[in-house]
């Protein structure tokens, strides 16, 4: 069976706290409302992660979070943080689905940050597409085992979930 790779950009952070470090922040109001909601529309569509790779950000761990508690069927032990995924550019993603083996995960979500996502959505498929916070791509990947999966390997686009577009507000 074909392997599906979601990508999604952390959603709305906050900036009302100018002490704090880029990394160190939040959520806003926005972001905690609307994470809930794609996470259900995703489940709808059939998309259910098997596991969720994040970036350890807090404004990308609290979306992954938020996605995994509002995500039927999905529980805290599918969810990894990668500090390397902070601000990474596409190769850094590649690199690590180039090294991803976990056998068990048809579904695969990776949540991380611009502009390294929108790239990778390019690198991948060759199609440029805009990832405003907390919008998912959809792959569908032509490999059966992780372990075949190449920094080349192209990758079919299938959707883009923007949530305006899909009337989340």
């Amino acid at each position: 069976m074909p392997k599906q790779l979601l990508l999604m950009r952390h959603a709305k952070s906050s900036w009302s706290n100018a002490q704090m470090t880029d990394y160190e922040r939040p959520l806003n109001n926005r972001g905690i409302r609307v994470t809930p909601q794609v996470a259900k529309f995703i489940h709808q569509q059939g998309l259910v992660p098997d596991l969720i790779v994040s970036s350890s950000a807090v404004r990308a761990r609290m979306t992954a979070e938020r996605f995994l508690e509002n995500c039927a069927g999905m529980n805290d032990s599918q969810l990894q943080l990668k500090k390397e995924f902070y601000h990474a550019p596409a190769s850094v993603y590649l690199n690590f689905l180039a090294s991803f083996s976990d056998p068990s995960v048809e579904t695969l979500m990776v949540v991380g940050h611009n502009p390294g996502l929108e790239d990778l959505v390019d690198r991948l498929s060759g199609e440029w597409a805009s990832l405003p916070t907390a919008a998912v791509a959809h792959f569908a990947l032509p490999i059966d085992d992780w372990s075949d999966f190449r920094k080349s390997t192209h990758a079919a686009l299938r959707n883009v979930w923007r949530p305006k577009e899909i009337g989340i507000e």
